[in-house]
């Protein structure tokens, strides 16, 4: 009994061995298996694995050529396309020095083409008197045409108008300081600190003479804005 049941052990120990071994490689073998079919599927999953670099040991395809800009000057720097050309530098401003001198009446008034009513002004100065002018001797000054009693005044005139001309253009001078503009009588005239004014009338020029100083300076405010006025009274 004894020596069957060594031989019966022996037997399976041999068998166990065979199989331990037939197993072993079967799991060998199955490992063997699993362990390639993983490296394929890493393969798979990496495209490049194991492939060449396409641009692996190739040159620069810029490197060593020039810069074509390179020691060239830019073309713009130091340009302003607009300096120095300003088109009006060194032209005269059309506007300058002139306004509008356009008004509804006349600077100086005027009849019949002469300044005021045809009187000498220059005589109110030198002979103190109304003298009236003759067609012969005259003088264009102011946008209008100015007569005299003799060459000699008309001469006078010419050099210094401003001096003889009268205030307020020869409209009447106690009108302007009410903000009128009204015609004027040549007698009716008066020289105050060297300037010569005329009024509408003796009676008017009485009311004016009431308040010289007054009156010069309400006009001064007025003038030359009565110009436009609408109307001018006669």
């Amino acid at each position: 009994m004894k020596v069957k049941y060594i031989t019966t052990i022996a037997i399976a120990t041999i068998l166990g061995l065979a199989t331990a071994n037939v197993s072993s490689a079967n799991f060998k073998a199955s490992s063997n298996l699993n362990s390639t079919t993983v490296s394929s599927k890493i393969a798979e999953a990496k495209p490049c694995a194991g492939k060449a670099n396409p641009c692996a040991g190739k040159e620069n395809p810029c490197a060593g050529k020039a810069n074509p800009c390179a020691g060239k000057a830019n073309p713009c720097a130091g340009k302003n396309p607009c300096a120095g050309k300003n088109p009006c530098a060194g032209k005269a401003n059309p506007c300058a020095g002139k306004s509008s001198t356009t008004t509804a009446h006349p600077k100086y008034y005027t009849e019949k083409g002469m300044a005021l009513d045809g009187q000498d002004v220059v005589a109110y100065f030198s002979q103190g008197k109304l003298v009236m002018g003759v067609s012969q001797f005259k003088q264009n000054w102011g946008g209008t045409t100015w007569i005299f009693a003799s060459a000699a005044n008309r001469d006078l005139f010419a050099k210094n108008p401003e001096k003889y001309a009268p205030q307020y253009g020869g409209y009447c001078a106690q009108a302007a300081s009410e903000g009128n503009l009204v015609v004027t009588q040549p007698d009716a005239w008066k020289i105050v600190d060297g300037k010569l004014y005329l009024n509408y009338d003796k009676k008017v020029q009485a009311q004016w003479m009431g308040d010289i100083p007054g009156h010069i300076a309400l006009a001064n405010k007025n003038w030359p804005t009565i110009l436009n006025n609408k109307e001018l009274f006669r």
